[in-house]
């Protein structure tokens, strides 16, 4: 029995789940400069505080959360000949290619009007190829340990397109350097010409099911906050947030604290960054390894736990120790690397207990919801850290001198909240329910459903075998 509408269970070639993962190249890339690049070129081109920069970008965040949540509405409510998801993934490239372009090359007198305007349009942009990718995923298969297979390899070749980032002071020989702000105009050409193949690359070697023709529903707001307030999604969105937090609180000050805490120069910097991102090309698929023996949700809590311990022992470093501190950066992003593949694993499982209770998709809805705080972990991060840093007056401008109690005040914010946060996104998942044996029971009643409706559609059709002419007579 086949059915266009169900999700294969079977195991994707490894060929072509790295030409699937190549598409998650892009939103690395941006994610990778929005958090840690492109708030502190901001802040020194700006002549404005950093209180108002982090609350310009909090308010993006506010007026992003509708724009999320009606991306995956309509990702869900879209058929195509190209499936649902897929058309939206590959109309994302073009607001891309606008928004990097304005975002990357601002003029002499940028305001807050400007920032606010053009970060909302790479937003869009991001969310689009976000949603888009991982909706399709969760599409691709339906098998519990298959669907942590895939978000690991699609974290771990998106993770090292954007390491290649920070190796371009290696590639260029320091000509080009992701912390110098003269760079950015031309890391933003680079982002548009990888971003562009990456895109196609996947939409050319990976197909989507075809879904069957939509019948007319109306959807209230009870059949969503039916998905917001499911308990095992409520969990995961609140656990993302914190495990995002964690992180995120660290990237927007991880120039100034290498830079003015830790004495290493802006290419070094940079180069800190490789081992942190390679160690999610590593670690990703060994989570997800990890994950098929303990759960998802118990190995997000182990990674937790592995965070909290190496991020300490980054701290404790002395300054100017690079090797050290080169090994210390890829055990912080080996453990963080498990966050997001494990959780958007478990969305996914989610979609399905949803689609078995309510008979509807609602997958982008629920990827949604996981973007939305990723992107609200990350800007939150920047709205709560900088006005911190100028409480204890740092100075971000290039050149800028520091005082020792500044220099402290980084230092605190760089140790402690990472490690508080991704402790309380992790206690998030004790007594998750929906494990490998529920996942499991989900998939044989959803398959038990198809092949009821498949039987059905067919014996109204009179049989693949009954004579036309026949049943006309």
């Amino acid at each position: 029995m086949t059915s266009t509408s169900a999700a294969p269970a079977g195991r994707l070639p490894l060929p072509r789940l790295l030409a699937f993962s190549t598409g998650s190249i892009p939103a690395y890339l941006m994610i990778g400069m929005l958090s840690t690049y492109l708030p502190p070129f901001y802040a020194g081109k700006m002549h404005t505080t950093l209180t108002a920069i982090g609350l310009t970008i909090g308010l993006l965040r506010l007026v992003d959360l509708f724009v999320d949540l009606g991306l995956g509405w309509l990702m869900d409510k879209t058929r195509t000949p190209m499936g649902r998801y897929r058309p939206w993934y590959l109309a994302g490239l073009p607001v891309l290619w606008i928004a990097v372009y304005k975002v990357f090359n601002p003029p002499e007198s940028v305001d807050v009007a400007y920032l606010f305007g053009w970060y909302i349009l790479l937003y869009v942009a991001y969310s689009m190829l976000v949603l888009g990718h991982s909706a399709w995923a969760a599409a691709i298969s339906g098998s519990y340990n298959e669907r942590s297979r895939m978000f690991g390899w699609m974290l771990g070749v998106g993770v090292f397109g954007a390491s290649m980032l920070s190796a371009l002071p290696l590639l260029t020989h320091n000509k080009i350097r992701p912390a110098d702000p003269h760079s950015i105009p031309t890391i933003g050409w680079i982002i548009m010409v990888v971003s562009t193949v990456a895109v196609l690359i996947t939409v050319l070697s990976t197909r989507e099911t075809i879904p069957p023709a939509a019948h007319k529903e109306r959807v209230t707001l009870k059949d969503y906050l039916a998905v917001i307030t499911n308990p095992s999604m409520f969990r995961l969105v609140l656990a993302d947030l914190f495990l995002i937090l964690g992180p995120g609180a660290s990237a927007p000050i991880y120039l100034f604290f290498f830079h003015e805490a830790k004495g290493f120069e802006l290419g070094l910097v940079s180069i800190l960054l490789i081992p942190y991102g390679g160690a999610g090309i590593i670690g990703a698929p060994v989570w997800a390894r990890v994950a098929q023996t303990l759960g998802k949700h118990r190995t997000v809590q182990l990674a937790g736990l592995g965070y909290a311990v190496t991020q300490t022992i980054l701290m404790l470093i002395p300054a100017g120790l690079f090797w050290p501190t080169f090994v210390s950066m890829f055990s912080v992003g080996f453990c963080g690397s498990a966050f997001i593949v494990l959780i958007r694993a478990m969305v996914a499982d989610v979609a399905d207990q949803l689609r078995l209770e309510t008979g509807r998709e609602r997958a982008g809805v629920l990827y949604a919801l996981v973007t939305l705080t990723q992107k609200l972990g990350s800007s939150l991060a920047v709205t709560i850290i900088y006005p911190i840093l100028d409480f204890v007056h740092f100075n971000p401008k290039p050149g800028a001198v520091n005082t020792p109690d500044a220099i402290r005040g980084l230092s605190m914010c760089y140790v402690f909240a990472p490690i508080i946060l991704v402790v309380v996104g992790s206690a998030c998942l004790i007594g998750y329910k929906l494990d490998a044996k529920r996942q499991s029971e989900i998939r044989t009643a959803l398959e038990a459903l198809e092949a009821r409706d498949y039987a059905a559609a067919t014996e109204v059709l009179g049989g693949p075998g009954e004579n036309v002419a026949a049943r006309a007579s």
